[in-house]
């Protein structure tokens, strides 16, 4: 089997069962939960099949949902951030993404850290918006958008910066 294939399925199966065993249990001051799974959609490679990917990221989803009762808010939040992917790619690396030649180990802290955080507040958004689902409450949503993206950014840089390869 390839080594990226094989890379991808450990790296699905450990995001959410780290998910759904640990992080799904941690709900500090009350709103502030990480989201360490998307860091899969994160880090899928690029050259690859849109549609394998977007169907990934729906599996993704629906499997933690079915794991947190959750009723599909993390599969909706999953696919879109899938779908608009492309987009932020090319916002946040410019030429680099243009020309499909993008390894996240060679590029600058800047632009990894935007591609982060825009897929990042994206995906909480939706999740949140979609999860309480009542405009009278855009406090709180923007509140544990805020909290719980700084702490999923948090976590997903650290670890990145442990589990990347070294390159010299």
């Amino acid at each position: 089997m390839n080594n990226a294939i094989t890379t991808n399925i450990v790296r699905f199966i450990a995001l959410v069962l780290v998910q759904v065993l640990v992080l799904n249990h941690i709900n500090f001051l009350g709103y502030i939960n990480p989201y360490l799974y998307i860091l899969f959609i994160i880090l899928f490679p690029i050259k690859n099949n849109r549609m394998l990917f977007i169907f990934l990221a729906f599996l993704l989803g629906l499997t933690v949902d079915l794991f947190t009762d959750s009723g599909g808010v993390h599969a909706a939040a999953s696919v879109t951030i899938a779908y608009i992917r492309p987009v932020v790619l090319k916002f946040s690396f410019g030429a680099i993404y243009e020309h499909q030649t993008i390894k996240f180990s060679n590029t600058d802290i800047g632009q990894r850290l935007t591609y982060f955080l825009i897929v990042t507040l994206v995906h909480h958004l939706l999740l949140f918006s979609l999860e309480i689902f009542n405009f009278s409450k855009i406090i709180l949503i923007l509140k544990k958008t805020l909290f719980s993206c700084i702490f999923t950014l948090i976590l997903c840089i650290l670890i990145t910066v442990l589990f990347s390869r070294k390159t010299k």
